[in-house]
């Protein structure tokens, strides 16, 4: 096995990349990118501590961030497993990266830039959905912001109806817990969970 073991080894390898993989990142939200970020309901959140690396995908029914400025973004903690590995590696290590993903556009957008944990009650209720808030808001500070090379959605033909898999295809969260713990009531589990995820969406 070859294995490329230095920057000066890819360098050599890949060659140069042009110009517009370079002017593309910028240091805060132009008024182009601004409108996607507008336009994104998901994107997944990337942060490192300690133990690794986590990669978390977060939602909402409207824009998945809000923009405070053209370098600040917040983002609501809405319910979810309470494991809250991305909060616990924020709060010791503060770089994150954002991907932004919009169902037809097959570009992504990545925000990368250092973020803190708030639970100021006033930005809190600012994020009150059904009567319920998120527990805390992640707000981020921009450092660089560009779009990524539309290839890898191309390849893979995300958005066409023809490639989704059935959901009969795959296993179910129970299925794979019942895997993972013979004992586990993956039935029961599966049975719940529309209702249970109806009552606690936000």
């Amino acid at each position: 096995m070859t294995i490329l073991t230095s920057i000066e080894a890819l360098h050599s390898h890949y060659g140069t990349a042009g110009e517009a993989s370079f002017i593309k990142e910028i240091d805060h939200l132009g008024a182009a990118y601004r409108k996607i970020v507008e336009s994104a309901r998901f994107c997944a959140l990337s942060t490192c501590g300690p133990e690794g690396l986590d990669c978390s995908p977060r939602g909402d029914d409207e824009p998945v961030v809000r923009i405070r400025d053209d370098r600040t973004l917040l983002l609501p903690d809405r319910r979810g497993n309470n494991r809250i590995d991305s909060l616990q590696n924020i709060v010791r290590d503060p770089r994150v990266s954002l991907m932004f993903m919009v169902p037809g556009w097959n570009n992504v957008l990545r925000v990368n830039g250092k973020a803190v944990v708030s639970v100021e009650p006033k930005l809190l209720a600012s994020f009150e959905k059904e009567g319920k808030e998120p527990r805390s808001v992640i707000v981020v500070t921009i450092e660089s912001v560009y779009f990524q090379c539309a290839r890898a959605i191309l390849r893979a033909d995300l958005w066409a109806p023809e490639s989704r898999s059935a959901a009969d295809d795959l296993p179910t969260p129970g299925m794979i817990l019942k895997e993972t713990k013979e004992s586990f009531d993956g039935t029961t589990y599966d049975a719940e969970w529309p209702e249970r995820a109806a009552k606690s969406m936000w």
